[in-house]
């Protein structure tokens, strides 16, 4: 898709998770903004994935490590055909399957379950080692947040990636710089990150992570380096396209009352491309 496109439908899933947050009284809407853009990116121009055949073995593996922004993810799915679009209205409601974090077992095109921080980056680079093993033509994407790699599990996968040369892996690191009740910086400032990354070996980008044309870039097959895992560091801001949410760590699990979702629904059609 072009670029103009890939905006609207990410304007069109900021409006719905907010909606879904909204009505469910719970969520993780400002982290659940700051993602929305690369999965945007993700599922409608880089993913080799099929709604209609969700466990095709050659498909490319996505996982979202950071899975409390499940939501996102579930209107994301649901827009890509994975889930019926009515479906999101029953976000954290009883026997609903669309819980608070993805679950592999109940929602198609979920890869593995994610909740505990710091596993997801592990599991996918158990999955591209998989596809290396088997002369594989899939690959492997793995979303973070940037306060969970202060997690050591994550460190400890970064040495096995680029021992292995998992140059079909690429690791997605949502920088919005701020975790659940206090910024990264003043938690375990882990910035700047490149150079964490390349000491590892690994190879590094940094875009903007609402660049919807940097994004495609950093993204792109020729953007891989032969042997090296890449780590895509993408600025994003918490709660982004709201103003009031905006780098404010409050919104990391605060739900909008009603005077609030309307002043931030308006904000979000005004801004339709």
């Amino acid at each position: 898709m072009e670029a103009h496109q890939l905006r609207a439908i990410a304007n069109r899933i900021r409006r719905r998770d907010l909606q879904a947050v909204f009505e469910a009284g719970a969520g993780h809407i400002g982290g659940e903004m700051s993602v929305i853009d690369l999965l945007t990116v993700l599922y409608f121009h880089v993913l080799n994935v099929d709604p209609n055949a969700p466990r095709d073995p050659q498909r490319d593996r996505f996982v979202l490590s950071k899975g409390h922004t499940a939501c996102a993810l579930y209107v994301t799915l649901a827009e890509a055909g994975f889930l019926p679009k009515a479906e999101i209205s029953t976000f954290l409601q009883p026997h609903s399957r669309l819980n608070g974090h993805p679950n592999c077992t109940k929602v198609p095109g979920v890869e593995t379950n994610t909740g505990p921080l710091g596993h997801g980056l592990p599991v996918a680079v158990g999955m591209a080692k998989a596809a290396q093993l088997d002369g594989a033509a899939w690959r492997t994407f793995v979303l973070t947040g940037d306060g969970e790699m202060q997690e050591g599990s994550n460190w400890e996968a970064a040495m096995a990636a680029a021992q292995f040369g998992l140059d079909n892996l690429t690791l997605i690191i949502d920088h919005n710089r701020f975790q659940q009740g206090a910024s990264v910086a003043g938690t375990n400032n882990l910035a700047p990150i490149p150079p964490r990354f390349e000491a590892f070996g690994w190879a590094v980008a940094e875009i903007d992570g609402h660049d919807i044309e940097a994004i495609i870039e950093a993204l792109a097959p020729a953007a891989r380096v032969p042997g090296k895992p890449k780590c895509i560091v993408a600025h994003t801001n918490k709660g982004q396209g709201i103003s009031f949410m905006r780098d404010r760590v409050e919104w990391h699990h605060k739900v909008p009352n009603r005077e609030q979702y309307e002043r931030a629904r308006q904000e979000l059609e005004e801004a339709m491309p």
